[in-house]
Parts: structure tokens; sequence; C-alpha cells
């Protein structure tokens, strides 16, 4: 059974959204299924946040880099930027990219904004730099899924976005949906052909 890691950070749920129906799409392939994890905020104080959250995934263990068989990395759009908690796991990752964790491994990249040109392309491309240090092969979305070209809300050729207000913060449209669960499937099936 193979196994595609999907890791993000969500303050407020959005990102978290498309991270469950990209999970959505990676289990719809036989033979592969889905691992959520999420990461800690970092502190503003001296004090250290260790405290496992109430509800939701995990926080990630860097024993999960090896052990995966692709990755999705998730976040909100910072000033067309991840989050700094998704930067910092992944700038104390030198360890896993040393002994090449990621590497020769699928991924792709997902985000979500609070308005419709809230830099969701340059996130995702700041998602995508230290993946391809990694060594990581990086997939977006093909523009043969046809939501590509009907959007009206989020939704990227580097991949899935969600456009969230007060309004839609817990809503993903039809497109976004979709958009989400082709990449999980895009990642799961080439994990497949990979091994």
């Amino acid at each position: 059974m193979k196994e595609i890691l999907i890791l993000y950070f969500s303050k407020y749920g959005a990102t978290e959204l498309l991270a469950r129906e990209i999970a959505n799409g990676v289990d719809s392939v036989e033979g592969v299924s889905s691992k959520i994890r999420t990461v800690p905020s970092i502190p503003i104080s001296n004090k250290k946040n260790d405290d496992i959250p109430d509800q939701g995934p995990p926080y990630i263990e860097k024993q999960d880099l090896f052990d995966c068989d692709g990755l999705i990395l998730g976040s909100p759009c910072r000033f067309g930027n991840m989050a700094a908690e998704l930067k910092y796991f992944l700038d104390n990752t030198t360890n896993e990219w040393i002994n090449n964790a990621l590497s020769e491994k699928p991924a792709g990249v997902f985000t979500s904004s609070g308005s419709m040109h809230g830099g969701q392309e340059s996130t995702l491309l700041t998602m995508a730099i230290p993946l391809l240090h990694h060594g990581m092969l990086l997939t977006g979305i093909p523009f043969s899924e046809k939501e590509l070209s009907t959007t009206r809300e989020g939704g990227t050729p580097y991949g899935p976005s969600h456009v969230s207000d007060e309004k839609t913060r817990k809503i993903l449209s039809p497109d976004e949906v979709s958009l989400a669960r082709a990449l999980g499937k895009r990642i799961s099936r080439i994990a497949k052909q990979l091994n």
C-alpha cells in the first residue's frame, strides 16, 4: 500500500478543507492511502508550543517524510508566501534533505487565500521551491481538468486553491473540490507508477 502524506498549516480551517478533499482524491486510487498531518503554531513568546491538538490531525514527525511515497503540501497565503509555521518546519529538514528522505517522490502544493487576488500562485511557488531542493518530482494540475478553465473561485495549474471570505470560509466550490481531488488522484497514480 502506497501512502501519500498531506502536510498543511491552517489557522482558520480553509486550507484544511482542501487537505480533506485532496485526501479523498488520494484514497480513491486503489492501493494508495492518505496520511494527513499538520505543523504546530509558532509561539509568540518564549513558551514552547508542544501541546498536541485537541482535534484535527496530529503534528508531523520527521520520520513521516521518509515513510511517505509522495507529499502534498498546503498553506494559507501570507502576503503571497507560505505561512511561517510551514516554512519553519521546512527550514528544519536539513537532515532529511541530506538523507534523501523525499528524493524521487511525487509532490504537489495547495493553498487558500482571503481574496481572489491574494497571492495564490506565488504562495504555491514558494512551497514548490523547497520541494525541488529535496529532489521531489513536482506536479500540478493539467488543463485536461476542465474546471481549470471554468472556475470563478480557486484553482490554478500550480495546484488547488480556495478563495475564502467570511461567507465561504467553510465551503469549497464544486470546482475547488474537483481540482483538489484531481491533484490527490494524480499524485497517487504517479506514486504507483514510480515504484
